[in-house]
């Protein structure tokens, strides 16, 4: 994504609308006011506006007027300056849109031609997440009750939190447990009661192991598979050279492997059903949960 110095003080409300702009020009190959309209509810003249001016002060080379479909395309010489040019930019629009297409006139009939799946929504209490960010942001310990599978009854736990992660069907937070005095993940939907905000702590999150450790997965397709359906998977997943390497924290690993369907200990009979297999397993192996 190219940047330059008029882009970096673009209000971040304008910013978004010209994130729209690009992904929606770009993907759809047509671009109307009625796309800022209904995702930010904003009038017809500000829409326009909003056009032209992306157009004047940032990109005069991107967009042009086609009369006949009546909306704005790209050009040949189309450079995204505020999106990156993947299909993960518009998809994550769908999505959103999605989310918001009952609540916003318009939506519902706009994107009716997507479905997204959606993720169960944990139950994560406002008063349980505003201690937890707080001790995140300044480095603070907490106690709290936690529950888990190993022990069910609500328990207080003095931890030292750093970092909120979404894994894709679920939040957690990593931080410093007093208890077993290391680092570990702690599910926020299994804290109970208020959690009270305390004392500076001294393990912060340059001293977790598990956070500043940097490693790559490599995901290659099943050895198993014929070259024609290796062939398949590569393109599947963007591979190159016949793998896929995908950067992580060491903490993060486990979480990785399930976005990828992968369980380590399992192989699946069929090689259409593994598809992937991690080629640096054992190198990974210290990361992954007992």
């Amino acid at each position: 994504m190219k940047r330059n110095a008029s882009i970096a003080h673009v209000r971040w409300d304008l910013a978004l609308r010209y994130r729209l702009i690009e992904t929606v020009v770009w993907w759809e190959g047509r671009l109307t006011t009625h796309h800022l309209m209904q995702s930010f509810g904003i009038s017809r003249q500000q829409a326009s506006k909003d056009i032209n001016t992306y157009i004047d002060l940032h990109a005069p080379n991107n967009l042009r007027y086609d009369r006949h479909l009546k909306g704005y395309v790209p050009t040949e010489k189309f450079a995204p300056l505020f999106i990156d040019d993947s299909a993960s930019a518009y998809l994550h629009l769908l999505n959103q849109n999605h989310e918001r297409a009952p609540h916003i006139e318009g939506l519902a009939l706009a994107y009716a031609h997507t479905e997204v799946l959606q993720v169960p929504d944990r139950s994560v209490r406002p008063e349980t997440l505003r201690p937890l960010l707080r001790a995140c942001r300044n480095g603070l310990r907490l106690e709290s009750e936690y529950v888990s599978l190993a022990n069910p009854e609500p328990e207080v736990r003095l931890i030292a939190p750093h970092t909120l992660v979404y894994t894709g069907m679920r939040w957690h937070v990593r931080g410093y447990c007093e208890k077993n005095r290391d680092y570990r993940d702690f599910v926020l939907s299994r804290f109970r009661g208020l959690p009270d905000v305390l004392d500076e702590s001294l393990n912060k999150r340059e001293a977790d192991p598990g956070w500043t450790t940097e490693v790559e997965v490599i995901f290659r397709p099943d050895p198993r598979l014929s070259e024609a359906q290796k062939a398949i998977i590569e393109t599947d997943f963007g591979m190159r050279d016949g793998q896929l390497a995908v950067a992580s924290r060491g903490a993060l690993v486990q979480y990785v492997l399930q976005r990828f369907q992968i369980d380590p200990k399992i192989i699946q009979v069929k090689p259409e059903a593994q598809q992937l297999v991690v080629a640096n397993l054992d190198s990974l192996k210290s990361w992954l949960y007992a």
